[in-house]
């Protein structure tokens, strides 16, 4: 394992050989059907295998500059394969190219953080600070798929334990030191802790927004409500605003479905809405009936 960080000769036929492969795996977890709403559709759209792949390619660079041009080339490469692997077998074909704009502005960051990541190599305490944010983004991801693991078991479960994998062998093979060890791994779990603390717990991933009536062009008369709603067990509705400027309404999920409710105003006339949980992307889409 310590020869993942450190001990390959990585050179950039290498290098990208490694981009292109898995870009075909992330592609292919995209594709599959089985993989929806599993830890294997995670590396699609997540970080931790990413920050992974980036300390693998720093820890084995040599200088620098290798190390900011080897992380960039490494997902210049990969992200845009994956986008195009998937063109075929997506309804959206070309457009999926749309969600790129996110990954370019990493894949550009990547050049002046892997040029101060190289100084991990120092395994010092100044590399152990370089090192924390990358860790402190593991864990936080980690805490989320452990939410989502317990809210909908044992989904996104295997993520949880690989955030908590990373974190342990990056740290243990990274550095030579007990000490630096003793101290990476302590600022981490109060990092965590406080973490959970601000949250306020880890025992549900319930995911809230607020949606307006107002984009479907009704005249409410008065105050409205929710009056009548199905999928108690998955989700809620209800109004936060009722004026008669502005009509909303805020929409909770949990599990991937279809939620349905009724609005009423004070003239009793129903309009009926359904709203669409997405928990792998944790979005919510709300759509008059």
């Amino acid at each position: 394992m310590k020869k993942l960080f450190g001990g390959i000769d990585l050179t950039w036929k290498k290098l990208i050989i490694f981009a292109v492969l898995i870009a075909i795996y992330t592609a292919a977890m995209a594709i599959i059907p089985f993989t929806a709403e599993t830890s294997f559709r995670d590396i699609t759209i997540n970080f931790e295998w990413w920050i992974l792949f980036g300390i693998i390619i720093i820890s084995n660079s040599k200088s620098p500059k290798d190390s900011a041009l080897k992380c960039f080339v490494f997902f210049l490469i990969s992200q845009p394969l994956i986008y195009l692997f998937q063109v075929p077998f997506s309804w959206q074909g070309w457009n999926l190219f749309s969600y790129y704009k996110y990954w370019i502005i990493w894949t550009i960051a990547c050049l002046p953080m892997g040029y101060v990541g190289y100084y991990i190599k120092k395994k010092n305490y100044l590399s152990m600070i370089i090192l924390l944010p990358m860790l402190f983004f593991l864990a936080y991801e980690g805490c989320g798929y452990f939410t989502s693991a317990i809210d909908n078991f044992p989904h996104h479960l295997l993520s949880c334990l690989a955030c908590l994998f990373f974190i342990v062998i990056i740290v243990l093979n990274l550095f030579d030191k007990t000490k630096i060890k003793i101290i990476t791994f302590s600022i981490v779990a109060v990092f965590t802790i406080v973490y959970i603390i601000i949250k306020g717990g880890i025992i549900s991933s319930e995911y809230e927004t607020y949606k307006t009536l107002d984009d479907f062009d009704i005249n409410f008369v008065g105050t409205i409500n929710v009056s009548y709603y199905y999928g108690t067990s998955k989700g809620k509705v209800e109004v936060v605003t009722s004026t008669d400027d502005i009509h909303s309404v805020k929409v909770n999920g949990r599990k991937n479905g279809k939620y349905e409710f009724k609005i009423t105003d004070e003239d009793n006339k129903e309009y009926s809405f359904e709203y669409y949980y997405d928990e792998e992307s944790r979005s919510v889409v709300l759509n008059k009936k």
